[in-house]
């Protein structure tokens, strides 16, 4: 008997995805997860540490840290996912070959946007080592980092829905609201 994998991918866009990239995919959730996180404590820690007089200026970096971070692994995560960076409206509209060129069209904005993402995010990632983040005198690029890393990631996970797109057909839009999301009460938040 195998053993079932896990796998965070709806069963409607399994034909858009590779299996491959499916731990990427969770281990970009973990990370989103730790940044929200961390995000929300470094907050809290903040806003107590400056209420009793007592302030932890590193708590403003950690929080930016955790914020950009946050930010743009989530826009990659969300890319794979479908759930952002998706003009869906009209494209779920047609059928047949306006369905396939609107989605084309669609998903080669998204990539022309991650490539710029990719190319001007590593110049601001060179960039960066000119500047230093207070107190810790950590060059910015730390921040902007994130920026190409994500742009890459949207890049991959673009190319992989347009070649499985036009080798195995984009979703038809659904008769009912929720087989697109994998049944009645399993709508994401």
């Amino acid at each position: 008997m195998s053993q079932p994998t896990l796998s965070l991918v709806l069963p409607a866009q399994r034909h858009l995805k590779w299996p491959a990239l499916d731990p990427l995919e969770q281990v970009l959730m973990v990370l989103c997860g730790i940044a929200i996180t961390g995000f929300s404590i470094t907050v809290m820690c903040d806003i107590l540490t400056r209420t009793i007089g007592h302030p932890w200026l590193w708590l403003q970096e950690a929080t930016m840290t955790f914020f950009v971070y946050g930010i743009f692994l989530g826009t990659a995560t969300a890319t794979r996912r479908n759930d952002h960076l998706y003009l869906a409206i009209i494209a779920e509209s047609f059928t047949g070959t306006p369905r396939m060129v609107l989605e084309t069209i669609s998903r080669a904005v998204v990539l022309i946007v991650a490539l710029c993402m990719v190319y001007y995010g590593y110049l601001n990632f060179l960039d960066g080592f000119h500047s230093l983040r207070m107190p810790s005198m950590t060059p910015m690029s730390s921040y902007y980092a994130a920026i190409p890393i994500s742009g890459a990631l949207v890049a991959l996970f673009t190319v992989e829905q347009l070649v499985n797109g036009w080798k195995h057909g984009f979703p038809e839009p659904p008769d009912h609201p929720e087989q697109a999301h994998g049944g009645p009460g399993s709508y994401p938040l």
